[in-house]
């Protein structure tokens, strides 16, 4: 496989080093996004060699252009932009969510997702094996009471996932004009939670039911760039134990 050029953003997570360590041992070269200066590079430097930490709010679209164009300027085009931006806020019932929850929540899931897709998305679709995933949760198909900012947010940037993937689809192997093979493919990692080796040292007697452990997701992030794209493109991958 050539190497590739993939962006993880929410980097500094234990997801994103457990991804840019999967992808950096795959080949790839690695741009690992957050907005802490410190805490990416921690976290650069966990995920070894081959990584590279840079520091972006990815809630403004100005910002995320700058970082665009120092990526360009170090690697060229990016192939790959793995989403790890998100949060968690919950609540007792419908009536009392809370308008600060749906600000926070849906600027980490969904104006970040937007900002980087819409940025990148050239890129993207110009690469011969170009790759959008975004985490989601199986909220979204069952949504409490309790969750319903949560499960919101997440389906929006569900939907804004696919939307890009119809993107690609119609420039690529749907085009009514001069039609090409999908190379390009947008999807979804719907997970029920995230766990971790550090939340199962801390919790010995939890088990964790459910949970989809950080480096199963890192797995299947590699495994995007070994599919076929027409495969892949707007597809909804559970990614359960």
């Amino acid at each position: 496989m050539a190497t590739l050029n993939v962006l993880v953003t929410g980097g500094s997570s234990a997801s994103g080093v457990a991804a840019a360590r999967g992808l950096a041992l795959a080949g790839h070269r690695v741009f690992t996004v957050g907005s802490d200066p410190a805490r990416i590079a921690a976290a650069a430097e966990q995920a070894g060699d081959g990584v590279t930490p840079l520091v972006c709010d990815l809630a403004s679209l100005d910002a995320v252009r700058e970082l665009a164009a120092e990526v360009h300027a170090a690697a060229g085009p990016v192939d790959g932009v793995l989403h790890l931006v998100g949060g968690w806020r919950g609540a007792t019932g419908i009536e009392d969510q809370p308008d600060e929850d749906w600000d926070v929540l849906s600027t980490a899931a969904v104006t970040t997702l937007r900002n980087v897709s819409r940025v990148f998305y050239r890129d993207l679709a110009d690469s011969p094996a170009g790759r959008l995933a975004m985490v989601s949760s199986t909220a979204v198909a069952s949504p409490t009471a309790a969750a319903a900012t949560y499960a919101a947010a997440k389906a929006a940037a569900e939907a804004w996932t696919f939307a890009v993937a119809d993107g690609f689809r119609k420039e690529q192997s749907g085009a009514k004009e001069n039609p090409v093979e999908q190379h390009s493919a947008a999807v979804v990692f719907a997970v029920k939670a995230l766990v971790d080796a550090r939340m199962r040292q801390a919790q010995p007697e939890r088990k964790f039911p459910g949970f989809t452990d950080v480096e199963d997701l890192a797995a299947a992030a590699v495994g995007l760039f070994k599919q076929p794209a027409a495969e892949l493109n707007g597809q909804r991958i559970l990614l359960a134990p």
